[in-house]
């Protein structure tokens, strides 16, 4: 049995109409986009992962940037109430999908509003970017369904960017990765590595060393390749119009199987 599965979901034929902020909106190609979701699929599965495909939300542009429905931590999936009310009936097959696949499921829950991009966790150090997206609710509600479990919640602001994933990842080593640009506060964790692109700050541990990461970050993946990492790229181009990365077009469950 695999013993990683990553929730995906297929881009709508509305993708052109997602939402952006902190960016200029510009044309998006659907077909390409459709053609470079299934390459990062592809990508995933090619290094071990099951891919499980959430019902398509084709009424909802930015239903692809599935990683926004939930958080899971050990055995609970955390379902989200995101900050841009179109993106609330994204929500409803995502907690199905984690239900059938074992999750214990609890809920973000009015006022509170939490989107899964502004989670990043680092063993049991749950960071979430408090900003545009996700409120001080969110996060009070993020900390009563996860500490305790055993998380360590940490808020960090997030005014830069959409969300924190948008700002910071981290290496399978803990180090946080980041464009400096973007970064509200680099010393809000212990250790801070910078990036010189933007689109290097995101990665998705594969296995071992290699790193997911976008085609459009080429002196960032250098560096992690001189630190010892494989990167394997993928264009994302389209995706990034919208503010997308490499984090958010999956929910990785790791943790649930091993």
């Amino acid at each position: 049995m695999t013993s990683r599965k990553a929730l995906v979901r297929r881009p709508s034929p509305r993708l052109a109409e997602g939402l952006v902020t902190h960016i200029d909106r510009t044309p998006v190609d659907a077909a390409l986009a459709l053609r470079q979701w299934q390459a990062y699929v592809a990508a995933l599965e090619a290094y071990g992962w099951e891919t499980v495909e959430v019902p398509s939300a084709d009424d909802c542009p930015d239903g692809v940037f599935v990683e926004d429905t939930m958080v899971v931590y050990r055995n609970v999936a955390l379902i989200a109430r995101p900050g841009a009310d179109s993106r609330r009936p994204e929500t409803a097959d995502a907690e199905a999908t984690a239900t059938a696949l074992g999750c214990s499921v609890n809920r973000i829950r009015e006022p509170g509003t939490l989107d899964g991009g502004d989670i990043l966790k680092i063993g049991d150090t749950v960071y979430v970017g408090r900003g545009g997206r996700t409120n001080a609710d969110g996060v009070r509600q993020l900390r009563a369904a996860f500490e305790p479990l055993g998380a360590r919640v940490v808020a960090v602001p997030v005014t830069k960017v959409l969300h924190l994933k948008s700002a910071v990842t981290a290496l399978p080593d803990g180090t946080v990765i980041g464009h400096p640009a973007l970064v509200d506060d680099p010393g809000a964790f212990p250790r801070f590595l910078a990036v010189p692109e933007e689109s290097g700050a995101h990665v998705v541990l594969l296995d071992g060393g290699r790193l997911l990461m976008a085609a459009s970050a080429p002196r960032s993946a250098r560096m992690f390749t001189d630190l010892g990492y494989t990167p394997v790229l993928v264009d994302i181009s389209e995706f990034e119009k919208l503010e997308g990365c490499v984090t958010c077009l999956s929910v990785r469950l790791r943790e649930l199987y091993e």
